[in-house]
């Protein structure tokens, strides 16, 4: 009561205090990120290792469970951690407990990473770290292609121009391009060549370690001047690599263009991108931490012009898969029904009040309410999303009732003749206690929302608190602005009655008058049809619970054409973007898979109809860095997985549809290649927080093969549950593999040790920079691209080529030594 009446007092005060929250909250709304969802802060940090070549068991049990153990004992606050182990790259994932430090793990995890190094493989690298949330979700990507750059240019222009200058985005978190071809200077050896030259991989390696430095010379002093002293340490262009000396034997100079041909080129492609069929590179930006979605695809697209000015007409720079089409499509709706509601409460107001002057005044309330809520909401560090705007539009019918109460009952003492502050005074102590007490008891409703855990707990925390400070805000308005606004526009009923006779006002007491009569009408019928019920008594009963029963048994699936409502934890949203996984024979070229993407893009095709179809892009087999296999949604294991993205028009037909069709005429089609649907919209990406599905079973044991087993054996049992679908298992067991088996004692006899086998193979198959880094730098960009000594796998076609590797100690002594791999070991 005390606070209306200073007010009364003061009405000045509170009209400023008024027009400062209205500053406030719009100055709130125009800087608090936009974004779908509430940041979902669940610390996650990634160590991605690589070690080119090592086979996924063997990075599983010599890099991968190590730091997982020590980590799991020496870091902080460590929920649990997973790790997923492929051909030379291994990614540890470790989850965090509920506000947890990020800095003081993320510096425990690198200083533990440091001190394993020493404990593992010869050559290993220290990890690259990566922290990310929830949050951290895929919103835009630029397809790269190019009618005259090759695959290689297209990746070097992604790389070292495009990427880097999406990294300045504030928000932005943008991986290695996904396709294309790494630039490298590239060594092809001639197996044939070397053999006849009793020379290995080896060998070539270690000629080009030894005389493409970088090492400075230093400085000379001569007269009054001091001079550099540079040196050909390096070859400035690539061709003249082939001219360094590998070994000398009776006045004969072996020559690297002898046994081998360095030339600017690229390892072997395991990841292809396509555009509609053409080879492509892709860039994903994802949306880091509590950034606003449409703020970083809004700074993404702004930073195009310049991009397309710096990598060249010749490419082409296409966006795909924006999510801030879908984000402001939801925010607008909710804003929209929420407008709708408020519009439709305004008039119910109108209706039965019959005063467009306490009309007004509640109009003005409801939306200072939602103004303050924002304002608070933004102090906390909330953004602006279908959760707080949800909860404001639940909120908008609730705050009519602290206005409109208010309101009714001045309006009453005025119509019983009272003087306006009197009324006003008279009216506010009436209502004040039971308006509190109705205030608090809708705002204790949301309080359990704030004991959640998990990913509920960041989505409905905010919903909660935007309807708690909605609340408060309407009720402290209701005791102090509609108070001073009713004393300069409202009148007694005297006056008011003359004033509608007078003015333009008499249109609307007819108006009120007819709808009152038509209300009583309505509500004498409503009356007469309780007094109905109370008089049937048991047989009302009997008829009211039979319906209640009906209706409980919708939620119960009752066969296939009543499969009942189920129950989910958010709604399916169809943001007309279908991602499909496809997994084929385990080891399978990646050409073959992408001759298999062909087969299917055309089945698509033949389902969806082409005037709905915005874009198809392919990513097919293993990304070139474990960055994205931190970042993927999709875990590919091996060249045979790809994923195939399909953006439809926004006059598409449901995209449920289409998925139900291709999943069984994919199927039936291309029997033995596993597909599955894993989540493509930002919404289901975010709440599935990287898990290829909504539900994710995992096995844990020490015996590998007991886990494998039980897999299978409840994947069985899974499968005739009404409604799964897409159930397989995500790890690889039956990856096609050679057993080479050194005899240790043969070897020695030849000069040779298993260290020498194992390091002329890794040459020959995998490359020399794992163990044997080097560098050259192209003088006119500066870039520095790495050395590799490899037999190109053309060459390497049956089991006799790799049987006849060339093996040496490594010392080029001009064929002493050299033998084949047949020699030593058998296949």
């Amino acid at each position: 009561m005390w606070i209306v009446k200073v007010a009364l007092q003061r009405p000045y005060t509170f009209l400023v205090l008024a027009i400062l929250i209205l500053l406030m909250g719009v100055l709130a709304i125009l800087r608090t990120a936009t974004d779908i969802f509430p940041t979902i802060n669940i610390p996650v940090v990634a160590a991605i290792w690589g070690y080119t070549g090592l086979q996924p068991e063997e990075m599983a049990t010599r890099i991968v469970l190590n730091t997982e153990r020590i980590a799991q004992t020496t870091v902080n606050d460590v929920a649990h951690t997973e790790s997923q182990s492929l051909n030379g790259i291994g990614v540890v994932k470790y989850f965090f407990q509920p506000g947890t430090d990020e800095r003081l793990s993320y510096a425990q995890i690198t200083g533990v990473s440091q001190s394993q190094l020493r404990n593992l493989p010869p050559g290993t690298t220290p990890p690259f770290l990566l922290a990310y949330n929830a949050s951290t979700v895929p919103i835009i990507q630029l397809a790269l292609s190019s009618d005259s750059l090759s695959e290689a240019e297209i990746f070097d222009l992604s790389q070292n121009v495009i990427r880097t200058t999406l990294a300045t985005v504030p928000g932005a978190s943008v991986p290695y391009p996904y396709g294309g071809k790494q630039r490298q200077v590239q060594v092809d050896l001639d197996p044939q060549a070397l053999r006849s030259h009793g020379l290995s991989g080896s060998d070539v390696t270690a000629a080009i370690a030894a005389q493409n430095l970088i090492l400075p010379a230093g400085t000379q002093k001569i007269g009054e001047l001091e001079y550099f002293i540079g040196i050909n340490a390096s070859p400035l262009k690539i061709e003249q690599m082939n001219d360094l000396p590998i070994s000398a034997s009776n006045g004969t100079v072996t020559y690297v263009r002898d046994v081998a041909h360095v030339r600017d080129g690229a390892p072997p492609q395991t990841n292809i991108a396509r555009l509609e069929g053409r080879r492509a590179a892709l860039m994903t930006v994802l949306k880091n931490g509590s950034s606003s979605t449409l703020d970083v695809i809004n700074a993404v697209k702004a930073k195009l012009p310049q991009i397309r000015a710096q990598a060249g007409p010749a490419l082409k720079i296409e966006p795909i898969g924006d999510q801030s089409i879908f984000v402001r499509a939801s925010i607008s709706g909710v804003v929209r029904e929420a407008t709708i509601a408020a519009c439709l409460t305004g008039l119910m107001i109108l209706l039965f009040l019959g005063s467009w002057r306490s009309t007004l005044i509640i109009f003005i309330s409801i939306p200072l309410s939602i103004l303050a809520s924002v304002a608070c909401l933004a102090a906390l560090g909330e953004t602006i999303n279908i959760m707080t705007l949800g909860g404001l539009a639940l909120a908008v019918g609730i705050l009519v009732d602290d206005a409109t109460v208010t309101i009714e009952n001045i309006n009453t003492h005025l119509e019983e003749g009272a003087e306006v502050e009197a009324a006003i005074l008279a009216g506010a102590q009436q209502i004040a206690l039971p308006a509190l007490v109705s205030t608090l008891s809708i705002c204790i409703v949301f309080v359990p929302m704030f004991l959640l855990a998990g990913i509920a707990k960041y989505l409905f925390v905010p919903l909660a608190e935007a309807v708690v400070f909605a609340m408060l805000a309407s009720y402290l308005l209701s005791r102090t602005l509609i108070p001073t606004l009713s004393k300069y526009w409202l009148q007694k009923h005297a006056e008011q009655a003359a004033a509608h006779q007078q003015g333009a006002q008499g249109w609307m007491q007819r108006f009120q008058q007819g709808f009152e009569r038509r209300f009583e009408r309505l509500r004498g019928g409503y009356h007469e049809l309780l007094e109905a019920a109370l008089r049937g008594g048991m047989r009302f009963a009997v008829i009211f619970l039979g319906v209640m029963a009906l209706s409980a048994i919708l939620a119960f699936p009752l066969g296939h054409y009543l499969p009942g409502l189920g129950q989910d934890f958010f709604p399916v949203v169809d943001a007309g973007q279908i991602k499909l996984h496809l997994r084929a024979r385990t080891g399978l070229r990646i050409e073959e898979t992408a001759a298999l993407c062909d087969a299917v893009e055309a089945r698509i095709r033949q389902v969806i109809p082409a005037r709905e179809v915005e874009s198809i892009v392919d990513n097919i087999g293993l990304p070139y860095s474990g960055i994205n296999l931190a970042y993927s949604a999709s875990a590919p294991v091996g060249p045979g997985d790809a994923d195939i993205f399909i953006a439809l028009r926004p006059d598409h037909a449901p995209s449920a549809g289409y998925q139900r069709r291709l999943r069984g005429m994919l199927a039936e089609n291309f029997p033995g290649v596993t597909f599955a649907f894993p989540p493509a919209d930002i919404v289901s990406q975010t709440l599935n927080f990287g898990l290829p599905s909504p539900l994710d079973i995992q096995i844990a044991g020490k015996d590998t093969e007991a886990n494998r087993r039980y897999a299978d054996e409840l994947l069985q049992r899974l499968r005739n549950i009404p409604g799964a679908v897409d159930l397989r298992i995500q790890q690889a067991f039956d990856y096609p593999k050679f057993a080479v088996e050194v005899d240790r004692t043969k070897a020695r006899e030849l000069g040779l040790t298993q260290q020498n086998v194992a390091a002329n193979m890794l040459v020959s198959l995998s490359g020399s920079f794992q163990t044997s880094p080097s560098f050259w730098i192209d003088p006119s960009s500066g870039t520095q691209y790495q050395v590799v000594a490899q037999t190109p796998q053309p060459r390497l076609n049956t089991l006799n080529d790799l049987q006849t590797t060339p093996l040496t100690s490594g010392s080029a002594s001009g064929g002493v030594d050299a033998q084949l791999l047949a020699n030593v070991a058998t296949i």
